[in-house]
């Protein structure tokens, strides 16, 4: 399982609506256009571009405990995999409120192999920096 933490200089109530926000995620996630409505059962879509090739990756919004817990199934469409049930990942964001602060932790399961979870943990290494870069600025 890949899993990631960073300390954010921010309230949870502030890096939860960094999580649900899509004008938001679009700063910190790539450019990603975001779309859902983050209620237990909807979709979640997440379009852009990444080195000039359109993507539009989904998944379905699986637990919201607001200011605590998001978690999402994740399927990204320049994985290389089919759309099918057993390609999708679970992402889950952990929300844990300290002393000046919140830490977010991201876990991710299904990657096939150690090289795939090592990726996975480079990539959300770098969104998580750039969403505490946006929050704390």
């Amino acid at each position: 399982m890949a899993k990631v933490s960073v300390k954010i200089k921010a309230p949870p109530h502030k890096v939860w609506e960094a999580l649900t926000t899509p004008a938001i995620i679009k700063e910190y996630l790539f450019g990603t256009q975001a779309v859902s409505d983050f209620k237990v059962g909807s979709p979640i879509t997440y379009k852009g571009q990444w080195q000039g090739k359109e993507y539009e990756d989904k998944g379905m919004i699986l637990e919201v405990v607001r200011e605590k817990r998001l978690a999402s199934t994740y399927w990204s469409s320049m994985g290389g995999k089919e759309d099918k049930p057993e390609n999708y990942n679970k992402v889950t964001y952990e929300l844990t409120e300290h002393e000046g602060g919140t830490t977010v932790t991201l876990t991710q399961d299904n990657n096939p192999d150690e090289k795939s979870r090592e990726h996975s943990e480079k990539n959300w290494t770098m969104v998580l920096n750039k969403m505490k870069e946006v929050l704390e600025r």
